[in-house]
């Protein structure tokens, strides 16, 4: 067979422009492909809802990859097995209460199979703003990573969605967009960003399940953003509240949509 690099090359434009125009207008839109990201996704699309994720590096797993201090392991309690579980990903005990899994097979699955429920992913964009109508946030406002890297002035284009997940980790991006660019209250004890706390696995790991919810009108937080937005302590790598995190806000999306 005969090689035409112009097929190739029209394939891939024509295939990609069909999917991104499909899901300008979503269900839920989510920013950050992360453990609680892909988790959300997952079960959103599980729940015949319209999902879309945007991760802004060339891969999605966020630090599950790296298990700790690039000890490719990760540790999930007895609650966090059970989504191990129905995802397929093999773990054993360690000691009573604590499950391994290896970091590489728990991100390829958990990627695999929210893209195979039907979720739609889209690497290498990064959120830079929202869209707002009225006093609600309805889309976000994207460009490429490449883009933001250079700090090339490139106008950025948007998507909309029903509801937004803010999910990039600590860092908690697009709730600052909001919170600086709004100039208005959230949903929190202070009415702005609290803030994260130092490592107390225990105390975060129950409190990263309890802050996973609605932070401003039309924008919901989950996995690690959620302790850096309510207020609660890092967990290090133990994994099992970041997946119950995106398990819990698709669950809360899913009955308002």
């Amino acid at each position: 067979m005969k090689l035409d690099e112009i097929i190739i090359t029209e394939a891939i434009i024509e295939t990609f422009t069909k999917k991104f125009r499909d899901y300008l207008s979503s269900d839920v839109a989510i920013a950050g492909g992360g453990p609680a990201g892909l988790c959300a996704a997952y079960y959103l699309a599980k729940a015949k809802k319209k999902v879309v994720l945007f991760e802004r590096k060339l891969s999605v797993g966020g630090g599950m990859w790296g298990g700790g201090m690039m000890f490719n392991s990760i540790v999930v309690c007895s609650e966090g097995k059970k989504i191990l579980d129905e995802f397929g990903i093999r773990n054993k005990e360690y000691k009573k209460g604590y499950y391994v899994a290896d970091a590489i097979e728990a991100v390829t699955t958990l990627a695999s199979k929210a893209v195979k429920a039907g979720a739609q992913v889209f690497n290498l964009m990064s959120v830079e703003d929202v869209e707002m109508r009225k006093d609600r946030v309805t889309g976000f406002v994207l460009n490429w990573s490449s883009v933001e890297l250079a700090n090339l002035h490139v106008d950025p284009m948007t998507i909309r969605a029903k509801f937004l997940v803010e999910a990039t980790g600590h860092p908690c991006e697009v709730a600052k967009i909001i919170q600086r660019k709004l100039g208005t209250r959230l949903k929190t004890r202070t009415g702005g960003i609290v803030g994260e706390e130092p490592m107390w696995a225990e105390v975060g790991e129950r409190a990263i399940v309890k802050n996973t919810k609605e932070f401003y009108p039309g924008a919901y937080v989950a996995g690690m953003a959620a302790n850096a937005v309510f207020g609660g302590p890092r967990m290090g790598p133990i994994f099992g509240g970041m997946l119950l995190s995106g398990k819990k806000v698709a669950q809360l999306i899913a009955k308002r949509i």
